[in-house]
């Protein structure tokens, strides 16, 4: 008998030609409305993406994409770090819960663009405090999704550990963190698009190098056609974070409990 390789399932099909339909669909729509607009207002795609070519060969893209990922990589790693920890310890510690959780909530809530303006006055317009707006912005996903996590540990799970004898450090190291780790690679998931948000914000204030900085002089030179590449840039950046955010959760995803 003939083995037969893997096919698509016809879900799978008709998924991947209602994208493929849209996609061609958006193309064909923005090469429309650009031939038929001001270029003071909107261009059309085969524009943008012959600015996006000279912004490449000119090396002003290179240079600010270097600026904002070093202030970006550097945000969202703390952010992971700080947020895994203070989640872990705020789940499983209740005077710290009691003594933080009103801050931090009360913190969360405030609109974090609004204090952008604030921090930048108080710290600098450096590299660090921009790098502190990213990290704002992406720790407080990570925070609650470990601390949601670690809360939800069924409390037999820590008694039978204890029932073997096992340390308090062996309960942490077998029992706590694989059962919160699915639920902290929700938190990074949120915490790379948050950061990246923030990262544009900061640098919208910003007069150093970076996306932000570069759509601020575009517009102020009324650079349509350079709005749009760049705009078209941080998308991409998005949607391939948010996918590898997914990749990372699903490679997690098999170690939760289901009730």
């Amino acid at each position: 008998m003939m083995a037969h390789g893997p096919r698509f399932a016809p879900g799978r099909w008709r998924a991947a030609l209602g994208y493929g339909a849209g996609l061609a669909g958006g193309v064909v729509l923005w090469q429309v409305l650009g031939a038929h607009t001001s270029s003071l207002v909107f261009v059309s795609l085969s524009a943008t993406l012959a600015r996006l070519g000279q912004m490449i060969s000119d090396g002003s893209l290179p240079s600010a994409l270097a600026a904002s990922f070093a202030a970006y990589g550097a945000g969202v790693a703390l952010a992971i770090v700080a947020g895994a920890a203070a989640g872990l310890l705020l789940a499983r510690r209740d005077l710290l819960r009691q003594a933080f959780e009103p801050y931090l909530i009360a913190l969360y809530a405030a609109p974090m663009v609004a204090l952008i303006p604030f921090l930048l006055s108080l710290l600098g317009y450096g590299f660090w405090p921009k790098v502190i707006v990213v990290f704002l912005f992406a720790y407080f996903p990570v925070q609650f999704a470990t601390q949601r996590g670690a809360q939800s540990i069924s409390p037999e799970l820590v008694d039978v550990a204890r029932s073997f004898r096992t340390s308090e450090r062996g309960i942490w190291r077998h029992v706590v963190i694989p059962y919160t780790l699915p639920y902290l690679m929700t938190g990074v998931r949120q915490a790379l698009a948050r950061g990246l948000v923030g990262m544009i914000a900061a640098e919208f204030f910003l007069s150093a190098g970076g996306l932000g900085s570069l759509l601020i002089t575009q517009s102020e030179q009324f650079d349509t056609a350079g709005m749009l590449a760049t705009t078209l840039v941080i998308t991409f950046i998005g949607v391939a974070l948010m996918a590898i955010g997914r990749l990372v959760e699903a490679r997690f995803a098999r170690w939760r409990v289901q009730s």
